[in-house]
């Protein structure tokens, strides 16, 4: 009788508590799940799932967060839109040599994360592959960009372009920070080498990487719609939205002083003939124009770039670039980001953590400071993308292109691209008894200076890591040394001496000697410069050779350096930029496999004081100007 007295009132709590759930099940509405549907039209799918998300889950999708910054449970509370990883920094278990089924299962983590969310959106992870993989150890590291724009080579530079999607793609990641369209008006600048050169005509034909990078575009296909054509394609980013290599002084980040003329006619037609290819996210640039922040500059993001232009992808800032708005940096980042979201940036790279931008963000739109639509114009436009892409249907990555790094086939793309690249300014102090090319068989070569023999000063910066690695194990390839001793017939002796001694010159009875010398490894700021001299040891290397013995200096830089000085004591002289991991290329021309055909992407000065200087300019006196590159004939040298 006790007994069940006791249960009467047990059974009616749990029949109460039983009511109240059911209650609040009935009240969370349902999930349509229409925008799932692949067979549905873009803008049904992009409708459905917007009109179903949270204000939180929206703002979460603007968000691109640094790996080191995230965990798979923040992407899935936050709804976070992307994950990058940083160079260098942004590695599985920061691990340099990581393989490519390490850097799938990494990404894998994430995205599960996402996609345990309410709505289950995935997220988009993203990478600086701006020569190749450049991130993922032994992937085919291309020349840097001032080398491609000196092939002017079309079809080659979309081969690179569809060879690096492949090779990112292996890795688990579909978006690509490439190409850079910057313009490089003054070789100060520290990021000279990213562009393709001085000449908007140039940028604007290298822009076909595009095709190359995202694939392209369907017969039936509508221009100017973004684009990715499968799973072994990316999510292409032009950038740096605009006039970045036109600063002042060359100084990455400074202020581009110049008029609407001539920033539509320099530094504009690499993005609207992006924007036609289909390029589906341009980045935002740190510069200013005429002291306005673009990542601010509401009239040429928001009125010219999407309005006049009619880009239909998704706007992001760069690294922190909300941050650098204010000086000193991050002093207001509220006030910035409110700034930054209504000039028309549609997506926040690296925002210090998740809660903080969420409780910003919010905060701007429930006092209007940001209106609600400007939020839903940037969630739709990253989610088309999404859709595009077939994120959606596919956001699992897998192993089935992870043999695919490093292939032969990519790596005599890249020497291919190397042989293109080299630009031959001097052959012979007569110009009938020309030094090139090269015997293969004759008695005993030098080979020397700080290039020749390291795998890191080719590659350079944004190789492994952001500014690069001096040293030979930071990934596979073939140095230029090592291209020459396979180059030359078996019974030439090759003498390798980094920096020989004056005296060890004398009576060395040497055929010629092939000094090769150049800048070291950097990325952006830290390369700018004001005197583009040729570093030492290497500087005094090459002086010392040249003067004992008939020379070659094959020079290895992203950019001009002075050697106007010295150009009497070279035989000859040739232009490598920076060739990247196959150092073979360069020997295929050096000895008359193949011909020099390159040609001058930028001008050459003869002195600093000169610069900036272009081709057109009134005043213009170069050393060698644009466009400029000496011719041989392949031989078949023996």
């Amino acid at each position: 009788m006790k007994s069940s007295n006791i249960l009467v009132p047990i059974l009616g709590l749990v029949l109460l508590y039983s009511s109240w759930v059911g209650s609040v099940v009935a009240q969370r509405p349902k999930i349509n799940t229409l925008y799932k549907d692949s067979k549905q039209p873009m803008n049904v799918r992009i409708k459905s799932l917007v009109d179903q998300m949270t204000l939180k889950e929206k703002i979460g999708q603007m968000a691109q967060l640094d790996k080191l910054q995230a965990t798979p449970e923040i992407m899935r509370d936050y709804s976070i839109g992307s994950l990058l990883s940083g160079s260098g920094f942004g590695t599985p278990n920061l691990n340099f040599s990581s393989s490519p089924q390490d850097w799938v299962d990494m990404v894998n983590e994430y995205q599960k994360g996402s996609l345990a969310s309410r709505l289950g959106i995935p997220m988009l992870y993203s990478i600086d592959s701006v020569h190749g993989n450049n991130n993922l150890y032994k992937a085919t590291i291309f020349p840097h960009n001032m080398g491609i724009g000196a092939t002017r080579d079309r079809d080659l530079v979309k081969k690179i372009g569809s060879a690096t999607a492949i090779e990112t793609r292996a890795a688990g990641i579909p978006f690509a920070f490439s190409p850079c369209i910057a313009v490089c008006r003054d070789p100060r600048w520290g990021r000279c080498y990213e562009s393709f050169g001085e000449d908007p005509k140039i940028v604007e034909e290298m822009t076909d990487i595009i095709f190359g990078l995202q694939g392209n575009i369907p017969l039936h296909g509508r221009k100017g719609v973004p684009f990715i054509g499968g799973k072994d394609k990316v999510v292409a980013c032009a950038k740096h939205y605009v006039g970045d290599g036109g600063t002042t002084d060359g100084i990455n980040m400074n202020d581009t002083v110049i008029d609407w003329h001539e920033l539509l006619s320099i530094h504009m037609p690499g993005y609207y003939h992006s924007i036609i290819k289909g390029v589906s996210t341009i980045m935002i640039s740190y510069s200013s124009w005429n002291g306005e922040k673009m990542h601010v500059h509401q009239d040429l993001i928001t009125r010219f770039l999407k309005d006049t232009l009619k880009f239909r992808g998704f706007v992001i800032s760069d690294y922190q670039g909300v941050d650098r708005i204010t000086d000193p940096w991050s002093s207001n980042y509220a006030n910035s980001l409110r700034r930054a979201v209504n000039a028309g940036i549609d997506m926040v790279m690296a925002p210090h953590n998740a809660s903080e931008f969420l409780e910003i963000m919010t905060s701007y739109v429930m006092n209007k400071s940001i209106p609600m639509s400007r939020i839903d114009d940037a969630v739709k436009r990253i989610l088309r993308i999404k859709f595009s892409m077939g994120l959606f249907e596919n956001p699992l990555a897998d192993y089935s292109l992870v043999d695919q790094v490093g292939t032969q086939g990519h790596r005599d793309l890249s020497r291919e691209a190397v042989r293109k690249s080299l630009v031959l300014l001097k052959n012979g102090k007569d110009a009938h008894k020309p030094l090139l090319p090269l015997p293969k068989k004759t008695s005993k070569i030098l080979v020397a200076g700080s290039h020749a023999n390291n795998l890191g000063l080719q590659c350079a910066g944004w190789t492994i890591t952001w500014q690069g690695l001096s040293s030979n194990n930071l990934t596979i390839g073939t140095t230029i040394l090592s291209a020459i001793s396979t180059a030359v017939d078996p019974e030439t002796e090759i003498v390798y001496n980094r920096d020989p001694s004056v005296e060890s010159l004398k009576g060395s009875n040497y055929s010629y000697a092939i000094v090769v010398v150049g800048e070291p490894p950097y990325a952006e700021s830290a390369g700018d410069n004001s005197n583009l001299t040729i570093p030492e040891p290497g500087l005094s290397t090459m002086i010392n050779v040249c003067k004992s013995i008939k020379c070659i200096v094959v020079l290895i830089s992203g950019r001009p350096l002075v050697v106007e000085p010295y150009l009497p004591l070279m035989e000859a002289l040739v232009a490598a930029w920076l060739p990247g991991s196959e150092g073979h290329g360069v020997a295929d021309v050096l000895f008359g496999d193949y011909g020099f055909t390159g040609k001058l992407p930028i001008t050459w000065f003869k002195r600093v004081d000169q610069l900036p200087m272009n081709f057109g300019d009134e005043h213009y006196d170069p050393l060698f100007p644009l466009g400029f590159g000496l011719t041989t004939k392949p031989t078949g040298a023996i």
